[in-house]
């Protein structure tokens, strides 16, 4: 019977509220298990890069990343958000080992090719070291992961957490029984975005196709989607989309991916 192994992208509103962000990794370091938490920061590296005077360009909510934008979010991404969050779960308890893609060689991917549009060091995921992975995990450490990976050439590449998160819980379904969380501020997919109470609390690939239709499932949530139905294909056990307070309350409303 396969161990099981929990894996939890925090989003961007958690991140930036301080109040928030320090009640969810004292949960979290709390939370039973093998576990790893995978993160992102674009609306810091934005900030940041406006005092630097380096200009931000977005293209349907995805980051253009120059090479002036790499340095930026490798500041952010890797450095100051990373760091932070691993000090915060050290001070719960929790023995985290702060990771890009590119230590340990754990992600690997390739420069997102030019079609349409040209998003810059961008990357697209070709392969997770779930070997190395699971030497961290045996060892008592909980990675955290940023939202950035590398080529194997030395080249850095942006890479949306959401994606990160999908395929690292897909690259070690094979060993564990993977459960993908994806926590925002939300309680999960939303009927009415006017009304939190909203929830849909179970998707299937027809509720999906419905709620595609309707319009009602839309703008950033659609690639949120897409991850969750690739991971699901791919094996991982179960995906879920809510707010943290689904990781341990079991009265808590929240969405459920199946297919």
């Amino acid at each position: 019977m396969k161990q099981k192994l929990s894996v939890i992208k925090i989003g961007g509103n958690v991140i930036e509220n301080k109040v928030e962000l320090s009640k969810f990794l004292q949960l979290f370091a709390g939370l039973d298990g093998l576990k790893i938490l995978v993160h992102g920061g674009g609306k810091l590296a934005t900030q940041l890069a406006t005092k630097l005077g380096v200009e931000s360009k977005m293209v349907g909510g995805r980051r253009i990343t120059d090479a002036e934008t790499l340095e930026v979010i490798t500041m952010v991404y890797a450095g100051l958000t990373n760091k932070s969050i691993v000090a915060q779960l050290q001070a719960n308890d929790c023995n985290a080992i702060g990771l890009s893609g590119a230590d340990g060689n754990v992600i690997q991917a390739h420069k997102r090719p030019v079609k349409k549009i040209d998003f810059g060091f961008v990357g697209d995921i070709d392969s997770v070291n779930s070997t190395m992975l699971t030497k961290l995990l045996d060892t008592g450490l909980t990675p955290v992961f940023c939202a950035m990976t590398h080529d194997g050439n030395g080249q850095l590449l942006n890479t949306n957490a959401d994606t990160i998160a999908s395929e690292l819980a897909i690259g070690m379904s094979e060993l564990y029984e993977t459960t993908l969380y994806y926590c925002f501020e939300k309680k999960g997919v939303l009927m009415d975005v006017a009304d939190d109470d909203s929830v849909v609390e179970h998707i299937d690939l027809g509720t999906y196709q419905r709620l595609l239709k309707d319009n009602i499932i839309a703008d950033g949530m659609l690639p949120k989607l897409e991850n969750c139905f690739h991971a699901l294909n791919k094996n991982v056990s179960k995906v879920c989309i809510g707010h943290p307070a689904m990781l341990y309350s079991e009265n808590e409303l929240f969405t459920t991916i199946t297919l």
